[in-house]
């Protein structure tokens, strides 16, 4: 069996005997003269057309059997699929244990279970000036409920939300369902990919909700100090927001920089932080996470925030009981050597990426990451002869050689393009030379 057999991957492949052209008739008769009074809901139509999984479906629909090549997925953010990238020991056994004790069969509460709430308040907690208590924890259907649910209860008419320049797309998707208008901010790639906060200020006003930010960064892989941090929680509370801090990927850090969770600042502006096990511990397919309130100052009870909370996640899917009773040991018996190993492929094959790029000029990477599992690239294309934009670059590299990147575009910002490095090295040597292939046959002769 593939190793990429969860994969969104075309396969090649037809059934001979289901090879007939089907044509589609619109039906708007129901045979007895009536008509057929029910249609699909196309709201989500425009939210799911920047989804990630909306434009690799695009992307492996490019590529070709023709090519003779096998297709490299480089557009995904799932190592958990490859053999140098398993989930610890110790996770498994909390999930085996749990499973066996027969004691996580029914249902939970909307809110989730207090020994998982109480585990990871005690998690965050290692990190953090005030005390979290359970109730402070709402667990979710990993990170992505926590996005969904924190969206939908600020959102109201004529509200608008700042969103980084670069960002992972289902912030994007939730704001345009729940009809929440984005405001971008940039980001500074010569400035370690800092936030413009003189930016955000400039695009702020009345109507303005929060800000998100991902720290470490998905994607551009950096950690912000605590100077940097600090900084933003005095510009959101001179605006009157909260602020979103999307921290998965607390455990995938390689560089030098230490990790400073936002909610140290909570005493200076509320924070919601978005938690899950997904990254650091390469189960993005168990679906368990959670949203933590980090505010001292009852702003978010005062506000109403927590009450809606409660009352959208009581009409909502739950998070596995199963996963939420192991949850407790996962995070408190998982060995620090789990997590450096990880670490460690994932720095060398970075390092090996990041030179390999400097032969591919029209590829350029502001910055080497210091966490995630993505080099983000600057795409040139004064370099290049028949490319029109990042998704025509994808698009043609697919069709060409069966190598699948992300466009920028996917991730709210033009001409960049995404590569992911949490895949085998042996895929990224393979995913060098057929870039370096591309590259020559689509310079400009005179840059020859």
């Amino acid at each position: 069996m593939s190793q990429h057999t969860n994969l969104l991957l075309p396969s090649f492949e037809t059934d001979q005997d289901e090879e007939v052209e089907r044509k589609t008739q619109t039906q708007t008769l129901n045979g007895g003269g009536s008509v057929w009074r029910f249609k699909g809901n196309r709201a989500a139509k425009e939210a799911s057309s920047v989804s990630i999984k909306s434009v690799l479906s695009r992307l492996f629909d490019n590529c070709s059997k023709d090519v003779k090549k096998t297709i490299l997925p480089l557009g995904h953010g799932d190592p958990s699929v490859y053999p140098c990238f398993k989930t610890s020991v110790d996770a498994e056994e909390a999930v085996a244990e749990s499973l066996r004790s027969g004691a996580a069969n029914s249902y939970a509460p909307g809110v989730g279970i207090l020994p998982a709430r109480r585990a990871v308040a005690n998690y965050l907690n290692r990190d953090l000036p005030h005390e979290l208590k359970a109730d402070d924890i709402f667990m979710t259907v990993g990170c992505c409920q926590g996005i969904e649910t924190i969206i939908h209860v600020l959102s109201c008419p004529k509200s608008n939300i700042l969103l980084p320049s670069l960002i992972y797309p289902l912030y994007y998707s939730h704001a345009i369902y729940s009809q929440v208008e984005i405001r971008k901010y940039d980001l500074l790639p010569d400035q370690d990919w800092e936030i413009d906060l003189q930016g955000i200020e400039a695009i702020a006003d009345d109507n303005t909700i929060a800000m998100v930010i991902a720290n470490p960064h998905n994607p551009c892989g950096n950690v912000y100090t605590y100077h940097h941090l600090k900084k933003v929680a005095e510009m959101a509370k001179k605006l009157g927001i909260m602020v979103i801090s999307d921290e998965v990927y607390k455990h995938t850090i390689y560089g030098e920089n230490l990790f400073v969770p936002m909610g140290i600042f909570a005493s200076i502006v509320p924070v919601v932080t978005l938690g899950s096990i997904s990254k650091g511990w390469l189960v993005p397919g168990w679906r368990i996470g959670w949203m933590a309130m980090n505010d001292p100052n009852n702003v978010f009870k005062t506000t109403g925030v927590v009450e809606s909370i409660k009352d959208l996640l009581n009409i909502s899917p739950d998070p596995s009981t199963i996963l939420q009773f192991a949850l407790p040991n996962i995070l408190e018996k998982t060995k620090k050597d789990f997590f450096e190993i990880k670490n460690l492929t994932f720095r060398k094959n970075v390092d090996m990426m990041f030179d390999a790029l400097k032969e591919i000029p029209c590829l350029v990477c502001p910055k080497k990451p210091e966490s995630c599992t993505y080099l983000v690239t600057k795409l040139d294309l004064s370099l290049l002869e028949d490319i029109t934009d990042d998704v025509d670059f994808c698009m043609k590299l697919a069709r060409e050689e069966n190598l699948v990147l992300l466009p920028g575009e996917a991730l709210g910002k033009k001409n960049w393009v995404r590569i992911s490095i949490g895949v085998e090295r042996s895929m990224l040597e393979d995913a060098f030379v057929r870039l370096k292939s591309f590259f020559a046959r689509h310079v400009k002769s005179q840059t020859t």
